[in-house]
């Protein structure tokens, strides 16, 4: 559930409320019952659990490139050393 800073109008007392996204905004300050007003920051987000890092989706005991990168490369390679004889014999 996120976390909502409000702010009192009246007294300029600040917290904040852990609501759902479903929940009505707060209009009244607990402190004075002075009006509240929502205030907007910068957003924090937090990346739990794998598959967030370059790293998490390497295979493990791979230290330089991925198996997907290598495989990729010698593919490329090999097809340039098919492509080089055929295009010899053709001249």
């Amino acid at each position: 559930m996120p976390t909502y800073a409000y702010a009192c109008k009246s007294c300029g007392h600040r917290f904040d409320a852990v609501q759902s996204f479903s929940d009505p905004t707060l209009r009244e300050c607990p402190e004075c019952a002075g009006e509240l007003r929502k205030e907007y920051g910068s957003i924090g987000v937090t990346f739990n659990g794998s598959g967030f890092y370059r790293t998490d989706s390497r295979a493990s005991g791979s230290s330089g490139t991925s198996a997907s990168d290598s495989g990729s490369s010698s593919a490329v390679s090999s097809k340039k050393s098919e492509s080089t004889p055929a295009a010899a014999s053709t001249t």
